[in-house]
């Protein structure tokens, strides 16, 4: 479970040179903090409306959406440690300018994933991934680093590198202070995030869901990946879901953006990441637009959906 810090409110980049994160990684790390705050501004007083363009998906594009993205994409190439980006507001991998040897990191990352959801005053996020080289498109157990960011009553940021998962708050100086180290999840929880039509779903995965609920899981769904796999992961306990459903046989959810990055996050917590049938951290990558089905928080209810899904009991 979260453990709040009793620590001096440390600041990001303190608390990223005194756990020794690599100078490179900590950079992209601190940058897309910088670039939240931006991105924070900018949602709370920009234009909402369409930007009149579409992405790779053929889904129209909020202004904040471009805007995001184009916030994002500047602090990254600024580090000087990037080599390549993919964001899902892009239609192909953009390389940037090589300096030297110093860009040794490739990047995937969702600048505002569930943008529609600003409008009524919903909580949304930014999601990232970080791989060493310069291939974005790797599996995801090759990660070296991961973090989201959640814009909602608070502005916070998460973040793993291999060596804890930690939670920032963005305070009234504009800084990002520690709030709590060490996040870990139980082994079992008692929540449970349902994404998807419950008319489309199979009849396996309707065994699972029945299974959970005859528990006495409690339904917590938001509509949004960010805060839901954030309260998941903050509680402690729980599972979110979006299965493999008749009318989208892959899941809805996309590997590189979204999956990958979470499933990092969650199994550095102690918690587990599955499509059902493997690790997600194991699937290969064979192009941008990837999606998996995806059952993630506690060990014990991933496991639960891989035995009902795979026939047992």
């Amino acid at each position: 479970m979260a453990v709040k810090s009793k620590h001096v409110r440390r600041g990001l980049w303190n608390h990223l040179m005194r756990t020794g994160v690599e100078m490179g990684l900590a950079s992209i790390i601190y940058e897309v903090g910088v670039a939240s705050k931006y991105v924070n501004h900018a949602m709370r007083t920009g234009d909402l409306g369409l930007a009149g363009t579409s992405n790779l998906y053929g889904e129209e594009q909020l202004a904040l959406d471009v805007l995001a993205d184009e916030i994002i994409k500047d602090r990254l190439d600024h580090t000087g440690r990037v080599s390549k980006i993919v964001s899902e507001e892009q239609s192909e991998i953009i390389i940037f300018e090589r300096s030297g040897r110093r860009r040794q990191y490739a990047v995937c990352y969702d600048p505002l994933d569930g943008s529609s959801l600003v409008d009524v005053n919903l909580a949304v996020g930014t999601i990232v991934s970080i791989y060493p080289g310069d291939d974005p498109l790797q599996p995801g157990k090759n990660q070296v680093g991961a973090m989201f960011v959640v814009y909602g009553p608070r502005t916070t940021l998460v973040y793993s590198t291999g060596n804890g998962v930690f939670e920032f708050t963005l305070n009234s100086l504009g800084e990002y202070t520690l709030t709590r180290e060490n996040i870990f999840m139980k082994e079992q929880g008692n929540l449970y995030s349902p994404g998807g039509l419950r008319s489309e779903y199979l009849p396996e995965h309707e065994r699972y869901v029945a299974s959970l609920e005859a528990d006495g899981y409690k339904l917590r769904y938001s509509g949004g990946f960010v805060p839901d796999i954030n309260q998941i992961l903050l509680k402690g306990s729980g599972v979110f879901m979006y299965p493999a459903t008749r009318k989208s046989p892959c899941g809805k959810l996309r590997l590189p953006f979204e999956l990958n990055p979470m499933a990092y996050l969650v199994e550095q917590a102690g918690g587990g990441a599955s499509t059902g049938t493997e690790r997600i951290l194991d699937v290969v990558p064979g192009d941008l637009d990837q999606r998996s089905p995806v059952y993630i928080g506690c060990r014990r209810e991933v496991a639960l959906a891989e035995r009902i899904l795979n026939g047992g009991e």
